[in-house]
């Protein structure tokens, strides 16, 4: 049973890392046709909403940016509490080796960025960039080579995303906010103070949890923090046992978000980021500093986080390699990791929305492409020659 609900859930996000894949080309192939002027008027329609002299009016990219992607991060945060509390990394030796490798996974990445950057005092604001892992289009890569691949590299790797995803959601609270505002802090406070309240004395109807949420969305919006932030803390309220014989809340939650998101916010959040303009482009803008420190971070940095953290930490004994995932096969995943995509552009939002920063977010978004395509054909053949050696020495002995 808990082998197939690990399969149906590395299927799920494999399809949805092809759908992202048609989602992100759509937008590069309009993009770079006569119907440009079209998609950028589409993404800057004004969107307001209002109630008596309150309202919030952004055009429809931020509505997507800081709306939407509260869903993915309310999905991530139901996904990482379940982990903590019941999945894989409730035991101690299961998350070693992953966290130790999405440790390194972004320490190593973001020095390659700031290598490259670190005297530009709008461009250093990219740094975390290269540190992201999109889970769904490394386990869409991981389909393509087949059944042949292992379940525990899959496993590892997801275990690793959600540690990346961790990381990621600390990053942006810390280092991505705007000017905060003291008064709408505190009405954040008293919505999370009702909803431990709530969770404290057992409340399990989702409605409510909801509702509340809502109200949460708008008062980090408003106060400064990056609004997608409130998905992650109110997934921590949802209670994971139901009363009785009631299914568990928070599960049912996941269950029913996880196609939602997979198949309509994630490629909706490509489709609006991914458009690239590649008019003009030469060796001298690939060559920038932003896109180059985001291109060797997502492909050098990686690998050797990922890599060299997981190699040292075997070495050292504090963990050891998954049954039946060789050397090389780690190797390949941790060059998949540099496929940072959908959380790279969503940081690369956050770093360069500020001022007059259109340049830097058009170079971002080309290093992304490019970091990103490089490392899931490298990660793509090096995962597929390992698992043929490896099924070719099964077959001998």
């Amino acid at each position: 049973m808990i082998i197939k609900n690990i399969n149906d859930f590395l299927n799920l996000e494999a399809a949805s890392g092809i759908i992202l894949m048609f989602a992100a080309v759509a937008a590069m192939v309009i993009a770079n046709s006569s119907f440009v002027s079209y998609y950028d008027m589409l993404l800057n329609i004004p969107v307001q909403v209002s109630v008596g002299s309150f309202e919030i009016a952004k055009p429809l990219l931020l509505w997507i940016n800081d709306g939407l992607m509260a869903l993915f991060f309310f999905l991530v945060g139901l996904e990482l509490k379940r982990e903590f509390l019941e999945g894989d990394l409730s035991q101690p030796g299961q998350i070693t080796l992953p966290a130790i490798g999405a440790l390194g996974g972004m320490l190593v990445p973001a020095l390659c960025y700031v290598a490259f950057n670190y005297n530009d005092p709008e461009a250093i604001n990219g740094w975390a960039i290269p540190t992201a892992t999109d889970i769904a289009f490394a386990l869409g890569i991981l389909s393509i080579i087949g059944s042949k691949v292992p379940l525990q590299l899959k496993v590892f790797l997801t275990s690793l995303a959600i540690f990346d995803d961790l990381g990621a959601i600390i990053v942006i609270a810390l280092f991505y906010t705007d000017q905060l505002s003291i008064l709408s802090l505190i009405f954040s406070a008293i919505v999370l103070t009702i909803l431990f309240t709530m969770n404290n004395r057992g409340v399990t109807s989702t409605a409510p949890y909801i509702f509340l949420g809502i109200i949460l969305w708008v008062a980090v919006l408003k106060s400064g923090v990056h609004a997608t932030l409130a998905g992650v803390v109110l997934a921590f309220f949802i209670p994971i046992k139901g009363k009785n014989d009631e299914p568990s809340p928070l599960k049912s939650l996941e269950h029913n978000l996880h196609s939602l998101v997979a198949f309509i916010v994630l490629p909706v959040f490509a489709f609006a980021n991914a458009g690239i303009s590649f008019s003009g482009i030469g060796v001298e803008q690939v060559m920038a500093p932003v896109p180059l420190g985001i291109i060797v971070g997502l492909i050098v940095g990686k690998q050797l986080g990922v890599f060299g953290f997981c190699f040292i930490a075997i070495k050292l004994g504090l963990t050891k390699l998954p049954a039946n995932v060789s050397w090389r096969l780690l190797y390949g995943a941790a060059i998949l990791c540099g496929v940072g995509f959908t959380m790279s552009l969503f940081i690369g939002s956050l770093a360069f929305e500020q001022g007059n920063s259109g340049n830097l977010i058009f170079q971002d978004r080309l290093g992304i492409v490019i970091g990103s395509l490089i490392s899931g054909v490298l990660g793509y053949f090096v995962i597929k020659g390992g698992v043929n050696k490896f099924s070719k020495s099964a077959a001998t002995i």
